[in-house]
């Protein structure tokens, strides 16, 4: 059996998450089932993370194990497994990996962006969040760049979820601003269930006046999620890069 890394993207809208699911509509199943259809077998994949319902991913991997794929995979087998995939999933390559190569356990780094636009567009339902104008952006800078002096982020982790620990290195925290959007973009080495969007939702308290940058550091040190800032919403959080050892791909 070969072990194969699977690159792909997905709009997340009609999904409950990457994550198989009883009773939901999730990527992995539709992704297990296309595989398992093209290779007459009944394959499981398995992912760098997984998402929340509702959001996207430009560049997610997964693993899977197989005998020898048919034809050429990095052309022929990729374009008839997206022949069978749903339009809101696209697989980019397929890539021979080393034996026991993990595509969740291995990953040094994820990169997280988060949408919001200023203006109303019916183009951007489900894509970005709308939010008026009214932010002090550089306040939201100087939050972001407060957020890498800390490690535990227990106050932005969803209650009752089971983790050993909720110490993460955050490497990048920046905001973009370009016209009526404005991005938000977050790097770590791991990130903690609704993370981000819990985040987003603090800095734009900030950004609005409703919080101090001495009230972030102390819901951060407080470690309360009921003291941090609502949970934005799904549809404007993508996940872009996830980064492994350069070794593991010579397979």
């Amino acid at each position: 059996m070969n072990r194969y890394f699977l690159r792909l993207s997905y709009k997340g809208t009609l999904y409950h998450g990457w994550q198989i699911q009883a009773n939901a509509n999730s990527v992995q199943a539709v992704v297990n089932e296309s595989l398992s259809q093209i290779l007459r077998k009944e394959i499981q994949t398995l992912g760098c993370g997984r998402t929340d319902t509702g959001v996207h991913a430009l560049d997610f991997f997964a693993h899977f194990d197989s005998d020898a794929l048919p034809g050429s995979y990095d052309s022929d087998f990729v374009y008839h497994l997206n022949c069978v995939l749903p339009e809101d999933i696209a697989v980019k390559e397929i890539i021979p990996v080393r034996p026991g190569a993990h595509a969740r356990f291995d990953a040094l780094s994820r990169t997280y962006q988060y949408r919001i636009t200023h203006a109303k567009n019916p183009f951007l339902k489900n894509r970005a969040m709308f939010v008026r104008k009214n932010l002090d952006l550089g306040l939201m800078r100087q939050g972001s760049e407060l957020l890498m002096t800390y490690s535990d982020f227990g106050c932005f982790s969803k209650n009752l979820t089971q983790v050993k620990t909720n110490i993460c290195k955050i490497t990048e925290a920046t905001w973009e601003e370009s016209g009526d959007d404005l991005l938000f973009t977050i790097k770590a080495d791991r990130f903690l269930r609704n993370m981000v969007r819990a985040i987003v939702g603090t800095l734009l308290d900030l950004g609005k006046g409703k919080i101090t940058l001495a009230d972030l550091s102390r819901i951060i040190e407080n470690k309360n999620r009921s003291e941090a800032g609502a949970s934005v919403e799904a549809g404007g959080l993508y996940l872009v890069r996830i980064d492994y050892p350069a070794e593991l791909f010579n397979a």
